[in-house]
């Protein structure tokens, strides 16, 4: 059976299909985050401990995510998908009705146990059913997809926050969210080089800590949890210096700052592109030192430099997470949907270790405390991509022996 080649209908259908699917589940996962600082006013709230929403989410779809890629090992890819993403609009819409935090952190955390469905599967079913000469690009177009709902999710959520109030907010990503679920199962192609297993524990453990074997899948791993950490970080707490003085924005402004996530869109693809041809050590590197110089710039005080900052650091977050993701399904041997949780796994728990830590940096010691925390976590994530070349530079080295 052949792969899914790039410029054939299949090729589009899938790219679409993903694009839907990756807009509904981020769209949802990050609509609280624009909201941060009203939902800290309304309960009487720390910025910390207001962040608690979108990290109880995160470690419950990190931790999901290592059981959700097994089950997909036994019951499909495209059914356990389709389940997922219906479930969390839903979820999405209960999540509008909560009364208090505690309820609201439940139905979040619940939203990121079923949300694990498709990030944890979706690297996988690419890896399976598309040609590797164009996986770098479909890879890269479902990753815009994630781009396009983290900032339509936020723009969403803070203008009808404005307008009306959080609550009204989320129910309309609810149902957006569920207008996308239906035209991914309409049109995701079915997969073809799947081959289920039986559910057998034992089996399915072993196999998804037999992963930790590859060297070069733990520097992975270490890169997505530095990146996301990273990125989740500044993503918290520009909004609460944003409403503050002396820039005193209002919900809508601050939800539009993260129109610049449309650079993601732009360099997942494109850098994607750039890592089939000139190599995926070398743009990895690349990307990570454009994001450290967006973090820096981000200390100027004036509000556009500081914008353009935002828009440096998001472009280097999205191409190396683009570049990270795709390197994942090529360097694992066996059971690529397990390697891809994995990699999930420290990539959502960096978000939720480095988002609630942020928070106390930058309670501490403001705004120059979130961007040294961002400093620190990319230069050992470029140390590990250094490291990382050098492993695969050998084990390719090796290989050619053999041959």
């Amino acid at each position: 059976m052949s792969y899914i080649e790039r410029g054939t209908k299949n090729f589009r259908m899938a790219s679409l299909a993903l694009f839907a699917g990756g807009f509904n589940t981020f769209a949802i996962l990050w609509s609280t985050q624009p909201l941060l600082p009203e939902i800290a006013k309304e309960f009487h709230l720390s910025p910390a401990i207001s962040s608690l929403t979108l990290s109880s989410t995160t470690i419950a779809l990190a931790i999901s995510m290592l059981l959700v890629g097994s089950l997909s090992e036994v019951y499909g890819r495209k059914s356990v998908m389709t389940v997922s993403l219906v479930a969390s609009s839903i979820l999405a819409i209960l999540t509008a009705l909560s009364p208090n935090f505690h309820l609201l952190l439940l139905f979040r955390i619940l939203q990121g146990i079923v949300l694990a469905g498709l990030p944890a599967i979706a690297m996988a079913y690419l890896g399976e059913e598309i040609d590797p000469k164009s996986l770098g690009m479909a890879m890269g177009l479902y990753i815009s997809g994630n781009s396009i709902g983290g900032m339509g999710g936020r723009i969403i959520s803070g203008m009808l926050t404005d307008y009306f109030n959080w609550h009204i907010a989320l129910v309309g990503i609810g149902i957006i969210s569920l207008f996308a679920s239906l035209l991914f199962w309409l049109v995701l192609p079915n997969s073809t080089h799947f081959q289920p297993r039986p559910f057998e524990v034992k089996k399915l453990g072993k196999s998804l800590f037999s992963q930790f074997k590859e060297p070069g899948l733990i520097y992975l791993f270490c890169i997505g949890f530095l990146l996301m950490g990273s990125f989740v970080t500044l993503y918290n707490y520009i909004g609460f210096q944003l409403v503050a003085p002396p820039y005193s924005l209002s919900q809508t402004l601050v939800g539009f700052i993260f129109i610049v996530y449309i650079v993601g869109t732009f360099s997942s693809t494109w850098m994607g592109i750039l890592a089939d041809q000139h190599g995926r050590k070398r743009m990895i590197q690349v990307s990570l030192f454009i994001l450290l110089i967006g973090a820096i710039i981000t200390l100027n005080t004036n509000l556009s430099l500081k914008i353009i900052g935002i828009a440096i650091f998001t472009f280097g977050f999205f191409s190396g997470h683009s570049i990270a993701s795709g390197w994942v399904g090529k360097l694992s041997t066996h059971d690529k949907a397990q390697a891809s949780s994995l990699y999930l796994f420290f990539y959502y728990a960096g978000s939720s270790i480095g988002g609630t830590a942020g928070g106390t940096f930058y309670s501490d010691f403001g705004w120059i405390g979130v961007v040294s925390m961002i400093v620190i976590f990319s230069l050992i994530a470029i140390a590990c991509s250094i490291r990382l070349g050098v492993i695969t530079k050998k084990k390719l080295q090796l290989s050619s022996h053999i041959a």
